[in-house]
């Protein structure tokens, strides 16, 4: 195997559309990057697995299955079934990562549920106090992407907790996303430093005096119309609102798409423009297409861990494969250390105000 080839590891039989959807994601994927990119540990029921395989000869070529027994279904509550997940197709793949087998894991299985596995088989990074979920959202002109973090992990954040997120998406925007120096903004609801609750407005009031330590452009408080302006790279919120941004913009796309088809249908004029505009419709679509970031991942552990939507089709998961590749070539995490590291000094501020209160 080639030493650039990534292993990475796949929850084959998560998601509504597993494992299928799965198999054909890993086939685009194989198809647009090359068989020479990556070598897919595949973790599931051997007997449906392997039959399927016949009809994907170039995913055959370049996988391994791992056979599992046990599921994890979308409706399983975490406290029930974290003690008995041991023989999960979902805490095997994460265990792969941990035992150093693979790079990276990829799955579409319960959120809730992959979040705990994932914390507890990979820990988290020393300096970080929690894990965030990730990803990048459209932004601007379409030709951008905004850093949204956490998506959905905590829903009750302190200001240690979203201090370190802050460090975990400007380090995220700048090696994944190529922002140098990117603008960080925390969600709120006005960006006056007099809006928002005390948790927000403490927060703010370090940062801002410590403005010229930080390793990113801090550009205080902004707003939700902000999130796809393009006027901010990383925004950092607790989880559960950054779970309704996250569905806002993700049903936003799907509005516009809808108004498109609804509207080129309606009179012959409109269906000969579409014909004209065909190609700049096409870029639209691509860009805001929850599809084409497929992938959210949990910043902050000792291993990459993403989750794909629980409806993902091949295309969604050919694109989280390849987030997965782009991560597992990155030294993300030495640069989590180094910033968490040169920051300490901000961190230990917080804690003592924290404990003051």
């Amino acid at each position: 195997m080639s030493d650039t080839k990534k292993i990475i590891s796949v929850d084959a039989m998560g998601g509504d559309h597993a494992p299928g959807a799965v198999l054909g994601g890993m086939n685009q994927f194989l198809y647009q990057y090359g068989e020479d990119t990556a070598f897919f540990r595949v973790f599931g029921n051997e007997k449906i697995l392997r039959p399927m395989l016949k009809k994907f000869p170039r995913v055959a070529r370049n996988c391994e299955i791992i056979h599992t027994e046990g599921v994890i279904s979308g409706t399983d509550k975490v406290r029930d079934v974290i003690r008995h997940a041991q023989d999960t197709s979902m805490y095997m793949a994460i265990k792969d990562v941990r035992e150093g087998n693979s790079s990276a894991v990829v799955s579409a299985g319960n959120t809730g549920v992959l979040m705990a596995l994932s914390k507890l088989a990979l820990k988290t990074v020393d300096g970080i106090s929690r894990p965030a979920i990730t990803t990048m959202l459209p932004s601007g002109n379409g030709d951008t992407r905004v850093v949204g973090l956490d998506l959905g992990a905590n829903v009750h954040c302190d200001e240690e907790i979203l201090f370190d997120f802050s460090i975990l998406g400007s380090v995220y925007a700048e090696i994944i996303g190529g922002m140098h120096r990117p603008r960080v903004g925390i969600l709120n609801i006005g960006a006056e430093e007099t809006k928002g609750n005390e948790t927000l407005q403490r927060l703010n009031k370090i940062l801002t005096e410590h403005i010229d330590e930080l390793p990113y452009e801090y550009i205080g408080f902004v707003e939700g119309n902000d999130v796809t302006s393009g006027n901010v790279q990383v925004v950092v919120t607790d989880g559960f609102t950054g779970n309704v941004m996250l569905k806002t913009v993700e049903g936003t796309a799907k509005m516009i798409s809808r108004i498109v088809k609804a509207n080129y249908k309606r009179s012959l004029i409109a269906i000969l423009g579409t014909f004209f505009l065909v190609h700049l419709f096409k870029r639209l679509k691509n860009k805001i297409d929850p599809r084409s970031y497929a992938g959210a991942v949990f910043l902050g552990l000792n291993g990459f861990s993403i989750k794909t939507h629980g409806n993902s089709d091949a295309l969604s998961w050919s694109n989280a494969l390849g987030y997965a590749m782009n991560l597992s070539k990155s030294n993300f995490y030495d640069q989590i250390r180094e910033r968490t590291e040169k920051l300490s000094n901000i961190k230990e501020e917080i804690k003592k105000l924290e404990t003051a209160e």
